[in-house]
């Protein structure tokens, strides 16, 4: 049996060469959206840079790389916005990149982003092509692996599946956030490598990634749901698997929640609150999970007049988009890692009761509900799909720069 850090040897550099073509498709795309901003910006006398570095939580990351925790900001109606709220990760490489070079706090979260959307977009790509493309000629794989599969591994469109992925998650209307100072694409980068890593049976680099990704945003739980929920299912479908491989699984599952119970935990220390003390934080900036009552209660309020009953009626719309798309995976027969993620992540995402306005960039992670559009993509003529997806580009490029120059946080 082939031990995975040397499986992982070959395999990189073969994903990397197939994924090319999504990473210039992506890159083309975002450069579009930045250049529609810069213009946009200009025209209405304010700085792209400074929207996409110094506003919102941007800030609020710089600031703890900076001083550290322990910054709040008291409102007149009694809520704390405590700094505790944002996980660690990114101000802590903001801080080195700032110390090792010229650049300031707000320089080194953009520059983070860039790096780790070229990275999640990487990630996401092999994820598609390993679940729906071709088999890589040369790449060595687990016995595990070699046995019943849900999934086809020769599906229509082969590694184009991947490609198409990528630049939808790329189009998204909220994609400029994918270029911000913020942490949805270090985030994304980090659970698009786990998943793979569980994909190809890489049990101990899945619980290392989900670790960080726990100390990226709250919605590493999503992660911890995905490793825990294949490792445990794969125990009895392996049982005569060499002893080596249970202990990978068994150390993965112990590996991922470290990141973020590691975080909770020391919030609970340091507030002096306890294990709930980060709920107590969250909860200062009017965050919190009812399960979606408080989102249904404002997308039904639209409904009431109009105009706003078109704003209403596109949220339940929006919603039943989502759902659905995840159905479809469901019927598809993603694999389970996949079903488990991107489920948690929609969960979370619509059942939070914090800002309604942010709740699209919170499903930015979810990309695993973008592959049956990837996949009819590829299925498709490579004309009407490039034609289809350069004008929701185009589309998006201008949404993004409307909503990153207008007054609320995205």
């Amino acid at each position: 049996m082939i031990d995975p850090v040397t499986r992982m040897a070959p395999a990189l550099p073969g994903v990397l060469r197939r994924a090319a073509p999504a990473l210039l498709g992506y890159a083309a795309v975002r450069t579009l959206g930045l250049l529609v901003l810069v213009l946009w910006s200009a025209a209405h006398d304010k700085s792209a840079y400074t929207l996409l570095t110094a506003r919102w939580d941007a800030l609020w990351y710089a600031g703890i790389a900076e001083r550290g925790y322990g910054h709040e900001v008291r409102l007149p109606n009694g809520d704390v916005h405590s700094d505790l709220a944002f996980f660690p990760l990114l101000p802590w490489l903001e801080r080195v990149l700032a110390s090792v070079g010229p650049l300031s706090y707000a320089d080194a979260g953009f520059v983070v982003s860039l790096v780790a959307s070229l990275a999640a977009a990487w990630g996401i790509f092999a994820v598609a092509d390993h679940v729906y493309g071709r088999r890589e000629e040369g790449l060595a794989h687990s016995w595990e692996e070699e046995r019943a599969r849900p999934w086809p591994r020769r599906d229509a469109g082969g590694g184009r599946v991947g490609v198409w992925a990528v630049l939808l998650w790329a189009v998204l209307p909220v994609g400029i956030v994918q270029s911000m100072a913020y942490s949805e694409s270090l985030f994304t980068a980090l659970a698009a490598w786990t998943l793979y890593a569980v994909l190809t049976g890489r049990w101990v680099t899945a619980g290392v990634l989900a670790s960080l990704a726990g100390l990226t945003r709250p919605v590493g739980l999503a992660l911890v749901a995905a490793v825990w929920g294949a490792a445990l299912v794969s125990f009895p479908r392996d049982r005569g698997a060499p002893p080596a491989d249970g202990a990978r699984r068994v150390l993965a599952l112990l590996l991922a929640p470290l990141g973020t119970a590691g975080y909770v935990l020391w919030v609970g220390h340091r507030t002096g609150r306890g294990p709930l003390g980060y709920l107590d934080v969250q909860a200062g900036w009017r965050n919190g999970f009812d399960g979606g009552y408080a989102f249904a209660r404002f997308a039904v309020g639209k409904l009431t007049s109009f105009p706003s009953a078109l704003a209403g009626l596109g949220l339940i719309i929006g919603v039943a988009a989502v759902l659905g798309l995840y159905a479809v995976g469901v019927r598809q027969r993603q694999p389970l890692v996949l079903l488990v993620y991107s489920g948690v992540v929609t969960a979370l995402a619509l059942g939070a009761s914090s800002y309604f306005g942010s709740k699209p960039r919170l499903l930015l992670p979810a990309f695993p509900l973008l592959l049956p559009f990837a996949l009819a993509l590829a299925r498709s003529r490579p004309a009407r799909s490039a034609l289809v997806v350069g004008g929701v580009a185009v589309a998006s490029a201008l949404y993004g720069a409307s909503w990153l120059n207008g007054s609320g946080p995205p």
